[in-house]
């Protein structure tokens, strides 16, 4: 009997995008790329809505920009019956405002197209082991909005924007601890782990676990109890 490690599941993609060129040329990356299926490719919104359900990809890119129901609608309503999907929003716009709705609703990356092979692929596994890409031109602009406006979570919620599961989580997260160890703690899922981690970045409005434990150890160096 050989001891050979299984190989890695393989990583099922789908693609939500009205350029038909587009699409293909998409759809050719993916399928050539080791470990990684492109699984569904759909036209518009209402058509991801009927399809996905019942093929459960593990990751979608979603065009921002679509005929009909708009990409942020249709990230909100596939995360609501898909809570463990995760979408990738593409997009040839530079609006800040399409950016954070994006996040809100639940997208967990942002990619300016044109998107080059070697980063559409590397976003594939960047966000299914945890991370949210974003182009650079996407990660400056949001890091410039920074320093030009009081973040979104300041205004509603002045103590703190997060639920207390996920001021556990960030708490294990600046422990050093990993998702894995996180959810043996916590008596849940890998895929709720990450979920958490995902709405902690669009809440604090930060891309990377560093920048998310920076900003905690900030917050609780500056509170009253700490003084």
């Amino acid at each position: 009997m050989s001891d050979a490690p299984l190989p890695p599941p393989i990583i099922k993609v789908a693609i939500v995008e009205d350029n038909a060129d587009l699409r293909l040329s998409l759809r050719e990356i993916l399928d050539q790329s080791p470990g990684v299926r492109c699984v569904a490719i759909c036209e518009t919104g209402e058509e991801a809505l009927a399809v996905l359900p019942d093929i459960h990809p593990d990751l979608v890119f979603m065009d921002i920009n679509l005929p009909g129901m708009s990409g942020v609608d249709c990230v909100r309503q596939l995360t609501s019956c898909l809570p463990r999907i995760l979408i990738v929003m593409l997009t040839i716009q530079s609006n800040i405002d399409h950016v954070f709705d994006s996040l809100r609703a639940g997208a967990c990356g942002y990619l300016h197209k044109p998107v080059h092979a070697d980063d559409l692929v590397a976003s594939v596994h960047e966000v299914v082991g945890g991370g949210s890409p974003m182009s650079a031109a996407i990660a400056r602009m949001v890091v410039q909005s920074f320093c030009t406006q009081p973040s979104p979570a300041s205004k509603t919620a002045p103590d703190s924007p997060l639920s207390d599961r996920e001021h556990m989580v960030l708490d294990f997260l600046s422990q050093g601890l990993l998702y894995k160890e996180i959810a043996e703690l916590m008596d849940v899922s890998w895929h709720t782990v990450h979920n958490h981690i995902r709405h902690i970045y669009t809440k604090l409005q930060v891309r990377s676990r560093s920048q998310a434990v920076a900003k905690y150890r900030g917050h609780r160096s500056a509170s009253p109890e700490n003084h």
